[in-house]
């Protein structure tokens, strides 16, 4: 019998909530089929069957909270010889409940005796192919939410595998196709009574409101845990400050119009401004080392690198990986990194280094319409940049009233090692980077 356990998880992480179970008692595994699926605060970790065989029993629930070395399962690997001989897995011979003899129905002489046709066989949860499709069990769980058949997709992976995002990719593509539009209903016949009116809905209806139910309590995940755990010790641990200003980003805008085509025909990417912001606080640490550094004890820790995070907004709570090296990189290189990491990020594919080791973090809540803010501190970091919404206002250029498009920026700063003056300076240093972009071609 093969014991099943939590495998390490990362870096300072030691428990994580046990999300969902692809396979039941009973049921046979092939080698590297996953058999559950472990929340933690920063990933989802897919655990595998280390070799083939049914597994026996399952040692803990769908949101039980697990520590690294916890039992989750057993395995049999002698009983998979034996279900591969059968031809059936454990678990459907165990579900499949006996048939029951009946006397037919006496038919007419004329007509033939119906024959009961067999059921079509049920494919075993989380299995590796559906149809002549091989999929993964992430990628035939998103088809089943989307109301797709996985074996419409087409697989990109190795051998034609399809993955969850060529599921996500294929649901994207049917909603930007527009839905042809439906024919007119009948006019309602005069001597039919028009249907009443539904009731009312009750406040704050929603999906995830039952019907009648005025309040609902659901269990956090462990990732909104930890969310809520490090957002407290930010604000406990560090002295926080936030500081504004902001920028004119006409000339950003122009710079893109002018090269968004260019570069997403040469290098695939799109370009957005957030590399330019990337790259304009890289150059504005480099002016103040301590808004990129690390406060142990008593010492602070000068980081010579910069790995800059990108807080990305997903289903499953907030993720911040990071770009590694961003300072010794070009904006286009920054760009297709930031892409890579927010599409990982929302799939659910980022791995622990993704998500550890930064010295310093971008949010922008700009993308959702926030206009001002005063980001939190990804501790243990001492700063993070706050991007928000562009909008036309009314500025004073050279004495006179123009309309450009301006964007507050907020640098909210740790005050037990930075200075105002060098929150400010550092905010005016972006600012006239990011009005003057040519400024970081030449420094």
């Amino acid at each position: 019998m093969l014991s099943i356990k939590v495998p390490p998880l990362g870096e300072s992480i030691v428990e994580a909530t046990v999300s969902r179970w692809l396979k039941k008692d009973g049921e046979a595994v092939a080698s590297g089929d996953t058999l559950v699926e472990l929340e933690t605060d920063k990933i989802t970790v897919e655990v595998p069957a280390p070799r083939a065989g049914v597994l026996t029993k399952r040692s803990v629930s769908e949101g039980d909270v697990v520590k690294v070395g916890d039992l989750l399962a057993e395995l049999d690997e002698a009983a998979a010889g034996a279900t591969a001989s059968q031809g059936t897995p454990a678990s459907a011979r165990a579900e499949a409940p006996p048939a029951k003899p009946s006397a037919p129905a006496p038919a007419p002489a004329a007509q033939p005796e119906p024959k009961t046709a067999p059921p079509p066989p049920t494919p075993s949860d989380g299995a590796a192919e559906d149809g002549n499709v091989k999929s993964s069990p992430a990628a035939r769980r998103a088809a089943t939410e989307a109301g797709i058949d996985v074996a419409s997709v087409t697989g990109t992976g190795r051998g034609g595998v399809v993955s969850k995002p060529d599921v996500l990719e294929r649901v994207a593509t049917e909603a930007r196709t527009p839905a042809p539009a439906a024919p007119a209903p009948p006019a309602p016949s005069p001597s039919v009574p028009a249907a009443p009116a539904p009731p009312r809905a009750p406040f704050m209806s929603g999906a995830s409101a039952p019907t009648g139910e005025r309040e609902t309590r659901e269990k956090m995940s462990t990732r909104r845990k930890r969310i809520a755990e490090n957002l407290l010790q930010s604000q406990h641990a560090t002295a926080h400050l936030t500081t504004f200003n902001e920028v004119d980003m006409t000339a950003v805008n122009a710079l893109r119009d002018r090269m968004r085509e260019r570069v997403e025909k040469e290098h695939g990417v799109k370009l957005t401004f957030m590399p330019f912001f990337v790259k304009a606080a890289c150059m504005a640490l480099e002016s103040f080392p301590v808004i990129n550094a690390q406060v142990d004890g008593d010492a602070i820790i000068y980081k010579h690198y910069v790995n800059m995070g990108i807080a990305v907004a997903s289903d499953a709570g907030l993720v911040v990986p990071n770009i590694k090296d961003a300072h010794a990189k070009g904006t286009i290189e920054i760009s297709r990194d930031i892409s890579d990491v927010a599409k990982r990020g929302r799939d659910g594919k980022l791995t622990m280094d993704d998500l550890t080791g930064g010295t310093f973090t971008i949010t922008n809540g700009g993308v959702f319409g926030s206009l001002v803010s005063t980001p939190i501190i990804n501790y243990p970091q001492v700063g993070i940049l706050g991007l928000h919404k562009t909008q036309d206002r009314p500025v004073a250029i050279d004495g006179k009233v123009e309309i450009r498009p301006m964007m507050y920026i907020a640098l909210s700063y740790d005050h037990r090692i930075v200075e105002g003056q060098q929150a400010v300076l550092f905010l005016v240093r972006v600012k006239e980077l990011i009005e003057d972009p040519a400024a970081m071609l030449i420094s």
